[in-house]
C-alpha cells in the first residue's frame, strides 16, 4: 500500500517511515517545510508539501492508507492543540474519504477515552484528541485508533501490551511505530481503539 504519514517529521513519525520502508507498503512523508525534505530524500522516502494549518487535501492523491502520527505536543497552547490534534485530525479523516483512502490509523493518547480524570493542565490535550478520536468512529474509514502512554526515546522491545482499556505506562517510540505498521494489515483491527503500553506481546502476533 501506498501509505501517507502525516507527522512524519516528527519522533514517532520517523520510526513509522522507517518500519514502513522495511515493509511491503510504501511510505509518502507529509511534510511542512522544505528544509525537511532532505532526511527522507537521503533515505528514499517520498515526500509530498503539505500543511495541516493549510490546505492538504492534495496529499492524498493516489494514497492506500493513512497514519495521523501529527501532534502539537501536551506543553503547547490550546490554540496549537486544537489547530493541530484536533481539527486537524479531523480534516485529514474527511480529506481520506474525499479520496476514496480507506484505511486510517490514528495515532492518540492514553486516556483520551477519559479525560476528565486529567490534571487540569493536562485535560484540554486530552479533549482535544478525544474529539478527533470521535469524529474518526463515525466516518466511514476503516480506521484503528491506538493510544499510547507516555513515550520514551528506549530502544524497542518489540512486545507490547495492547487492550481496550489499560492503567498508564511507558512504551518506545519505535515499538509505537511498528505496531501502527503492523496494524495497516490486520482486519480484526478495524473499527477498534486500544490503549497501548510496553508488555509481553509480541506485535508480530497481533492478529
Amino acid at each position: 500500500m501506498n501509505v501517507l504519514v502525516i507527522g512524519a517529521n516528527g519522533k514517532v513519525g520517523k520510526h513509522i517511515v522507517h518500519k514502513l520502508r522495511k515493509s511491503e507498503h510504501v511510505p509518502y512523508a507529509m511534510l511542512r517545510d522544505t528544509d525537511q525534505i532532505p532526511y527522507f530524500e537521503e533515505i528514499q522516502v517520498p515526500t509530498v508539501l503539505a500543511d495541516l494549518e493549510k490546505d492538504f487535501g492534495h496529499a492524498f492523491h493516489g494514497m492506500d492508507a493513512v497514519i495521523f502520527a501529527a501532534g502539537s505536543g501536551p506543553h503547547t497552547g490550546a490554540d496549537k492543540t486544537i489547530i493541530i490534534d484536533q481539527e486537524g485530525a479531523i480534516k485529514t479523516a474527511d480529506h481520506a474519504m474525499a479520496n476514496g483512502v480507506k484505511r486510517y490509523i490514528m495515532l492518540s493518547s492514553i486516556g483520551a477515552d477519559r479525560a476528565e480524570e486529567a490534571p487540569d493542565d493536562f485535560k484540554f490535550y486530552l479533549y482535544a484528541k478525544h474529539r478527533a478520536d470521535e469524529y474518526v468512529r463515525k466516518t466511514s474509514l476503516d480506521y484503528t485508533i491506538v493510544r499510547p502512554g507516555s513515550l520514551t526515546n528506549e530502544k524497542g522491545t518489540g512486545k507490547v501490551l495492547m487492550e481496550k482499556r489499560t492503567e498508564h505506562g511507558e512504551i518506545p517510540r519505535e515499538d509505537v511505530a511498528e505496531t501502527l505498521v503492523h496494524l495497516l494489515t490486520v482486519p480484526s483491527s478495524v473499527h477498534k481503539s486500544y490503549d497501548l503500553i510496553s508488555g509481553d506481546m509480541p506485535i508480530k502476533k497481533i492478529e
